[in-house]
């Protein structure tokens, strides 16, 4: 699950929302529709597009003119999850899940915030709209390479819901940014200013489609386990391996990495330099990890190897 949030994918959105609006009817353009998709909210499911431009160009009071005026949600789902969908309810069925869907992750917006009045998707100013396509454009290598022409559809399952929310709640009167990563130096404080944890709701999104649709998700497909990757210490990304282990021969969590429970603690220790039963880890940690997964699935682990620097020769490479 692709859950992304930006300022606009066309169009400023310090001004009106009506260009962006107009971008996002393209497949109403491109493809003849006997029913094209309409807008939809946590009320209607058929809100024409002058209205969603019109009504949120609207809620922008008390916002300057080099405030943001809306922010755009990109709600993609895998492969593997539209196929999921599409064999539990049907073509059109898996589409209306979708929109269900995208209602509970506004729901997750709107809490996401912590303030006292944003509880649900009601409190919100926001339209969906429903893509079943996405396009080649001329930053991809099949466009450049001439095996494309850009607007061209690109293959497999690619139905996704782009979503418009204002940066005013419903009532016009409070501001709301996901842009905002402030916590502030108190609680109280940090009520005020407005708060929005990016990574907290992106992961909350994979919990409410696997709660709702019963998906099984890998923990390797998870964002948690990506973001570990690209982020984490070395000891976040050692115990999420182990964990990844566990999963995959079906045992508890639970399974002991160098002698240490997997737990905060373990990772603590790890990053600090405090290794059981190994004086050196890094001489190590090859050959342990070796254990945590698959022989088959060895490149996984290259993840999880610190990287080792090149010493360079002094003097002439004769």
């Amino acid at each position: 699950m692709y859950i992304n949030i930006t300022d606009s994918e066309a169009g400023n959105n310090k001004e009106s929302s009506k260009q962006l609006v107009h971008y996002l009817e393209k497949e109403n353009r491109l493809i003849d529709r006997h029913e094209p998709e309409r807008w939809f909210n946590g009320t209607s499911n058929g809100i024409l597009p002058h209205e969603v431009g019109s009504r949120l160009d609207d809620n922008i009071a008390k916002l300057g003119r080099d405030d943001a005026k809306f922010f755009l949600i990109n709600i993609s789902p895998s492969q593997k999850e539209i196929a999921w969908l599409k064999s539990q309810y049907g073509e059109a069925g898996g589409k209306d899940m979708l929109k269900a869907f995208a209602v509970g992750i506004m729901d997750e917006y709107a809490k996401n915030f912590n303030r006292p009045g944003i509880k649900s998707n009601s409190d919100l100013l926001w339209f969906g709209k429903l893509e079943n396509h996405r396009y080649f454009n001329h930053k991809d290598d099949e466009v450049k390479n001439g095996f494309r022409k850009r607007g061209d559809i690109k293959p497999g399952e690619q139905m996704h819901i782009q979503v418009i929310v204002s940066r005013k709640d419903i009532t016009n009167k409070i501001k709301l940014s996901p842009m905002n990563k402030s916590r502030g130096s108190n609680e109280e404080h940090s009520k005020k200013v407005g708060q929005f944890n990016r990574s907290a709701f992106k992961e909350s999104g994979e919990r409410l489609f696997d709660e709702q649709f019963k998906f099984q998700r890998d923990l390797k497909d998870t964002y948690r386990y990506a973001n570990a990757q690209k982020k984490g210490t070395l000891g976040q990304r050692i115990a999420i391996g182990a964990e990844r282990y566990d999963q995959y021969h079906g045992q508890q969590p639970g399974k002991r990495i160098f002698g240490l429970e997997k737990s905060q603690q373990t990772t603590s220790l790890l990053d600090k330099g405090h290794y059981p039963n190994s004086s050196n880890l890094l001489e190590n940690i090859p050959d342990r990890l070796q254990t945590l997964l698959e022989p088959g699935n060895k490149g996984d682990i290259a993840p999880l190897l610190p990287k080792k620097k090149d010493k360079k020769r002094k003097g002439l490479n004769l």
